[in-house]
């Protein structure tokens, strides 16, 4: 009991802190990088990179809902802040009423948020150093900004949470009883304003609900993000096979 309670606790405080740099990194009046001219454009490239990344994923009808949770919940351009703000909303309601593994996944993926965006922040703002002049980019002078903006291993650490929330969020929402609890959940989470989040969940509890092997899946993906991190950082000609020009 003492220990699940302190599990408890470092999970809360953990969400807290979280939740707290996400607000001020994504303030424009506290992170003025957020004013970059770059910021949307490079957020926009990324999310036609991972579409084609994903597109063998999309192709495959059972694979089809779990890559498009993925392109639109998890790891993409989309603003998150209104999901985390529910969640700091019903944080304590959420610590008894849903398992620890969901919670502690729910945490991997706002971290991801946070992280994502403070590398939009940086590769905005190299690109505002290497090409003042230009306004849109190419897999050439992304793949500069990607080397010039470094941090390896903060990289690699995101690509840990991409999986983390993959394999965290089909375990949790396959949890017996999550189903039903999402249902009943339905009406109040939306009456309450809750309806950002209560979507993230049903849409992910449908999306693993149909795909099978999740392992598989989510490793071909962490797998796939390694592979095009280390071809940038190596400089290679052609770090995304041919996806992207």
């Amino acid at each position: 009991m003492i220990v699940a309670m302190s599990r408890t606790s470092e999970l809360s405080r953990r969400l807290g802190c979280l939740l707290a740099r996400h607000q001020a990194l994504h303030d424009p009046d506290r992170e003025p990088r957020n004013r970059l001219r770059w910021l949307p454009e490079v957020r926009r490239w990324q999310a036609l990179r991972l579409e084609a990344s994903f597109d063998h994923f999309l192709s495959d009808p059972r694979r089809r809902p779990a890559a498009q949770f993925f392109l639109s919940d998890v790891y993409n351009d989309r603003d998150f802040s209104r999901r985390d703000a529910d969640i700091a909303r019903v944080l304590p309601m959420m610590q008894r009423v849903l398992p620890g593994a969901m919670l502690g996944t729910l945490a991997d993926a706002i971290e991801l948020g946070v992280l994502t965006h403070a590398f939009d922040l940086r590769m905005a703002k190299v690109l505002e150093t290497i090409a003042p002049r230009r306004r849109t980019l190419d897999a050439a002078l992304y793949a500069q900004a990607y080397r010039s903006a470094g941090l390896l291993r903060l990289r690699a650490h995101q690509i840990d949470l991409i999986a983390r929330v993959g394999i965290g969020l089909a375990q949790a929402l396959h949890t017996p009883g999550v189903g039903m609890l999402l249902k009943l959940s339905r009406g109040p989470a939306r009456a309450a304003g809750l309806a950002e989040l209560q979507g993230f969940l049903e849409r992910g509890y449908s999306a693993f609900a149909q795909l099978g092997d999740a392992r598989a899946f989510i490793g071909e993906i962490e797998a796939d993000e390694r592979d095009v991190s280390q071809r940038l950082f190596e400089g290679t000609s052609d770090p995304f096979r041919g996806r992207m020009r």
